[in-house]
């Protein structure tokens, strides 16, 4: 049953409407008609010895554009070729290990067919994705993937657009397909995208931005708590740090350790940090990643976080501002 929404109504709202549904329903057949082409087109992708070069021009060169930079992210080493540039010295970009995945909904169009007879010569394999079964394009290549759509989402039935949706989804598939097949991980995914913000979360590591050295605000237990406060404040991590003869942390004497110092004994000028500081501070390894850190300190309510080695011996510090400069939270 056809359910496109009836043409009479040209708000912009049942437009929209009209659009959604007509490249639903291609994407609807197109699901239907996947085949053990679909299978033998991954197995390809997955086997091959070069890298994957998506080519197309026009609407299906930006699809193809597109298709090239989710292979390649999620896995699969692809670029993208243009087409009318590949005729022109970017063929030399080509090998004969090389799989090329040639995008063009009519099947016909002049460049990728120059392209092809080259692609032959070569002896690299050629995936076609195409609306046309019949084209030389398609009759030509290896393995042909019918990308053919009933409507357009354009009114005029010219427009690529339901056909231009059709070939991302299958280029999608691809490429989810072969990510499952070599079983990429969130690791993987972070490594490709170390400037992103999984990147971050999952590259970034507590050595990498703890705070240490002379950055350190470090004290022992028998120092006075005014030049504690001293400390503290040429450091700006509203914390010092108490270390034993062994360099190894006893305790914090944070802001809210002096507040409630002062509300016990209102003058603290005979005192020392021992008598106030927070003993069994929460602690972390440098190799822990840096998100793991900042989750503790959430759970903890923390805003300062000792780093330690295997031993216990003091390494570095870190405050959230730390975690939020990083953009790891």
């Amino acid at each position: 049953m056809n359910t496109t929404p009836s043409t009479a109504d040209h708000s912009p709202l049942a437009s929209a409407h009209r659009t959604f549904a007509t490249e639903i329903q291609a994407l609807q057949a197109l699901d239907a008609r996947l085949n053990g082409s679909f299978q033998k087109a991954v197995s390809m992708l997955l086997a091959c010895q070069g890298r994957i070069v998506v080519t197309g021009i026009g609407k299906s060169g930006h699809i193809a554009r597109k298709i090239a930079a989710t292979l390649a992210s999620t896995g699969t080493p692809a670029f993208f070729m243009h087409g009318a540039e590949a005729i022109h010295g970017d063929l030399g970009m080509l090998t004969g290990h090389d799989i090329v995945l040639a995008l063009s909904y009519s099947g016909t169009a002049a460049e990728l067919i120059t392209v092809l007879s080259v692609v032959k010569r070569m002896g690299a394999q050629l995936i076609s994705m195409t609306g046309n079964p019949q084209s030389e394009l398609a009759l030509s290549a290896d393995l042909h993937l019918d990308a053919h759509v009933e409507h357009e989402a354009c009114p005029l039935n010219l427009a690529p657009t339901a056909s231009t949706t059709a070939a991302l989804v299958l280029g999608d598939a691809l490429a989810v397909a072969c990510l499952e097949a070599r079983g990429f991980s969130r690791e993987d995914f972070a490594r490709s995208h170390p400037g992103g913000a999984l990147g971050r979360r999952l590259l970034t590591f507590v050595h990498d931005i703890m705070r240490r050295g002379d950055a350190l605000p470090i004290v022992q237990a028998n120092t006075p708590v005014a030049e504690a406060l001293i400390e503290m404040s040429s450091k700006g991590m509203g914390m010092a740090i108490v270390l034993d003869d062994n360099h190894k942390p006893v305790g914090i004497f944070t802001d809210g350790d002096l507040r409630r110092l002062i509300a016990r004994h209102g003058d603290i000028r005979p005192l020392s940090v021992a008598q106030g500081m927070s003993r069994n501070p929460k602690t972390i390894e440098p190799d822990a990643l840096a998100v793991e850190a900042a989750t503790q300190m959430d759970a903890g309510r923390l805003n300062q976080m000792l780093v330690v080695d295997d031993s216990g011996l003091l390494l570095g510090a870190l405050h959230m501002h730390d975690l939020l400069a990083a953009k790891v939270i």
